[in-house]
């Protein structure tokens, strides 16, 4: 029995989620759990995405065993550079936005928000584009999704677009 079927109701609902569920807790579930919630979740509008979000990377899909499990106890540990996104809304259709990286006043690898068709399925997310000039060529493949899961909670999948095929390398978390 998955990690997911053992400590989550099926199936899955958003109202769930906003009785309380936190970033810490999304660690408890396995792939198929987040893959589950991320298909069930809300497209936030983008003008509700705003300000510091902490973040938390939740699981890869690129490692394998036992690295993969060491990745996540390391995202979870003040070790790991990564903290979270600030975003800042430009009306209704677009947006901004930089990686907190290291501590909460460095900002590099800025984004441009949008909503649009996931890479995961037939329904909209707010996508983070990362192939902007300013940023070094190994930040511009990345194409980060995220949905709503819950007040100020957001489930994120992160895409390595290469010329021959783009990846899910990720899941992350954000809370505000």
């Amino acid at each position: 029995m998955s990690v997911y079927a053992q400590n989550f109701p099926t199936p899955v609902s958003t109202a769930y989620f906003e009785s309380g569920l936190s970033l810490d807790d999304l660690l408890s579930l396995d792939l198929k759990g987040l893959e589950e919630l991320y298909r069930k979740a809300d497209v936030p509008k983008l003008e509700e995405i705003h300000g510091d979000l902490r973040g938390r990377m939740l699981a890869t899909t690129i490692l394998k065993e036992p690295f993969a499990s060491l990745a996540r106890a390391w995202a979870g540990s003040m070790s790991f550079p990564w903290r979270g996104k600030s975003f800042t809304p430009l009306g209704n259709d677009r947006g901004q936005g930089m990686n907190r990286v290291f501590n909460d006043r460095t900002r590099l690898f800025r984004f441009e928000t949008s909503i649009g068709k996931s890479k995961a399925g037939d329904f909209d997310a707010v996508h983070l584009d990362y192939d902007l000039p300013e940023n070094p060529f190994f930040i511009r493949p990345i194409q980060d999704e995220i949905r709503k899961i819950g007040s100020k909670l957001y489930l994120g999948q992160a895409y390595l677009a290469l010329p021959k095929s783009t990846t899910l390398i990720l899941y992350f978390g954000l809370a505000g």
